[in-house]
């Protein structure tokens, strides 16, 4: 069985679907402490003046060391929804296949939402969906884990009896392949090359969120979010 682990992250680039797409089972790692300059909370969409983040503001003042993902709160005394809705409508209100799946966006921000990991379970789902990606999908939280680093990933791949963990190319930078290799798990590198595909604003912008794909590819976004089997590495 194929297993890849990840933090969940808010509409995530195309690279994050397609290693779901190659496993038998993805861990949302939805436990460990949220990093600020990752993509938990944001991710980048083209605009007519180019790539620009849309992040969600969250609560982490004096609890950012002890709080997991799966409990981080929406600062909502801020704006932030109808920001992200207004510059989706602005950003790819002319793309192709807008108007197939705005009504889903316009109905997700106007809900309110207390808790980051729901909303992202929410839009994740749905852009699975819509993706073809079929994919069982658990939670770290679920697994009850004890180890850190290299160890927590291990740990995670034996309780659901992964053969193979396909991780991601920083993977290299952390892992203990030995160790992997004597639970009796091979370890797979995803070298993810985001395909070009067409674009509203000028020249190709690589890793997009994947909404951007979707507004503008439509049905065909499964097929061209994928690369080959040879992007798999062993290591």
């Amino acid at each position: 069985m194929i297993v890849s682990i990840g933090q969940p992250a808010y509409l995530p680039w195309p690279g994050f679907f397609d290693r779901i797409l190659k496993s038998n089972l993805f861990i949302s790692l939805d436990h460990v402490q949220f990093e600020r300059r990752g993509f938990t909370k944001r991710n980048k969409i083209k605009t007519a003046q180019g790539p620009s983040w849309l992040a969600v503001p969250v609560q982490t003042k004096g609890k950012y060391k002890d709080c997991p993902i799966s409990q981080l709160e929406i600062e909502n005394s801020t704006d932030w929804s109808h920001k992200h809705l207004r510059t989706i409508v602005s950003s790819y209100g002319k793309a192709p296949y807008f108007n197939q799946y705005s009504g889903y966006f316009k109905d997700v921000y106007q809900r309110e939402w207390n808790l980051l990991n729901d909303l992202i379970t929410e839009t994740n789902y749905f852009l699975r969906k819509e993706l073809k990606i079929h994919t069982e999908i658990i939670t770290s939280t679920e697994l009850k884990p004890v180890e850190t680093k290299s160890n927590l990933i291990l740990e995670l791949c034996q309780k659901v009896g992964a053969t193979t963990y396909l991780s991601g190319p920083l993977g290299r930078d952390y892992l203990d392949v030995d160790a992997f290799h004597q639970a009796g798990i091979e370890v797979l590198y995803h070298d993810y090359q985001c395909p070009q595909y067409p674009q509203l604003f000028g020249d190709f912008e690589p890793y997009m969120s994947v909404i951007d794909m979707l507004f503008n590819c439509g049905a065909e976004s499964h097929d061209r979010l994928q690369n080959p089997p040879d992007c798999l590495k062993k290591a």
